[in-house]
């Protein structure tokens, strides 16, 4: 069967294939060209390696100790019945209440024992009246004896029964001032000027002698407790000062050590210390948390540098210094760190650039491109005074 495709029409296919063919190797060509030239042709070693620095600031380092310890009030009660067992009848206050010495702060259902004290109080009275006409008839026994009206024996036995209810009338007396001090106890009253620091029972429940209802907390001084090690106890000599800071609140207080225990616990090795803060206010809240920091020995000078320019290893610290475009690791006496920051020797020298970010890259003798640090901004809140 004959083709129907003139001889003009194929050479238009062949030549449309030929450009075709010629357009895609120049397509690939123009790829590869444009892929090599985007190839780093220097090594990455021989490139300098970005960091940022600091410069090295001349400082003054005191050895500091802190210690975290619990504020306690200066005194504190539990209040609650010591003699009897009843149920609650009324407790008028609840946290946070201020009280007055010999205010009323709970009362108990003791219907029984004011029954009871009744009850003997009538009996005393009853003996109390026995005694005396007794003692009035051995009196007058007395008088009879002399003239030889009665006997001897009969004289004694009406003295000796005198003295028996006398004897009787003291026991009665005893035992009506004992359930006079069980009446007493079922008025809770605060034992001191003070707060309501909690209420444990509530109108209904049963107490028992011992149970505290609620207690009362003094807060006008209040007692920085902390137990410190043994190694310590000259750092927290009674005199020393210092600073607290208050986690509830965030304040700093100023603070003075005001007694220390002369002996370690023998179980934790650990020393006792207690420091009195006066808190007209109340703003410190008893029973939290707080550090207490004291300064140690005399400030030395020193380098300061921030801990992450710095790795430390015993009593040496090693940095990276940058001279001209060249860091050359370097190691300087460790004095010590406060906060986020390390103290060298100041062999080192002010102004030194020493690297912050990037080291950990680093090798000594590395090129590097160095950029200063900016320095930290301080908050509005900051710069208030």
């Amino acid at each position: 069967m004959e083709s129907n495709t003139s001889p003009a029409r194929l050479r238009a296919i062949r030549i449309g294939i030929v450009v075709g063919c010629v357009f895609l190797l120049a397509l690939v060509i123009a790829m590869r060209v444009f892929a090599e030239s985007r190839t780093n042709k220097v090594a990455l070693t021989s490139a300098p390696k970005p960091v940022t620095v600091v410069k090295a600031k001349e400082a003054k380092y005191q050895a500091m100790r802190s210690y975290v310890g619990t504020f306690a009030p200066w005194v504190e009660a539990k209040v609650g019945p010591q003699l009897v067992s009843a149920y609650v009848d009324t407790v008028l206050v609840r946290p946070g209440a201020v009280v007055k010495r010999g205010d009323v702060l709970a009362t108990l259902d003791c219907k029984s024992s004011g029954a009871a004290a009744q009850a003997i109080s009538m009996e005393a009275r009853a003996i109390d009246a026995k005694q005396r006409a007794l003692a009035d008839e051995a009196a007058r026994t007395q008088g009879l004896l002399d003239g030889g009206f009665v006997s001897p024996n009969e004289a004694e036995q009406k003295v000796a029964q005198s003295d028996e209810q006398r004897a009787q009338l003291l026991a009665t007396q005893a035992k009506l001032l004992g359930t006079s001090l069980e009446v007493a106890d079922c008025i809770l009253r605060a034992p001191f000027d003070g707060e309501i620091g909690a209420r444990w029972l509530d109108p209904g429940a049963f107490a028992h002698p011992g149970e505290a209802i609620v207690s009362v907390v003094d807060r006008s001084t209040v007692r920085f407790i902390a137990d410190v090690p043994e190694s310590d106890f000259a750092v927290v000599n009674p005199g020393r000062e210092g600073t607290i800071n208050v986690f509830a609140t965030g304040a700093d207080v100023s603070a003075r050590v005001a007694r220390r225990a002369p002996s370690a616990d023998p179980s934790t090795r650990t020393v006792h210390a207690e420091v009195d803060i006066a808190d007209a206010n109340r703003a410190i809240p008893v029973n939290t948390t707080g550090e207490l920091r004291l300064a140690v020995g005399d400030p030395v000078p020193a380098i300061e540098l921030p801990l992450a320019a710095t790795t430390i290893r015993g009593k040496k610290v090693s940095v990276f210094v940058v001279e001209g475009d060249t860091a050359r690791s370097k190691s300087f006496a460790y004095i010590g760190e406060s906060g986020g920051s390390a103290f060298v020797d100041p062999s080192l020298g002010v102004g030194t650039p020493v690297v912050v970010e990037g080291r950990a890259l680093l090798s000594s003798g590395d090129r590097v491109a160095a950029k200063e640090q900016a320095p930290a901004v301080e908050s509005a809140e900051a710069k208030k005074p």
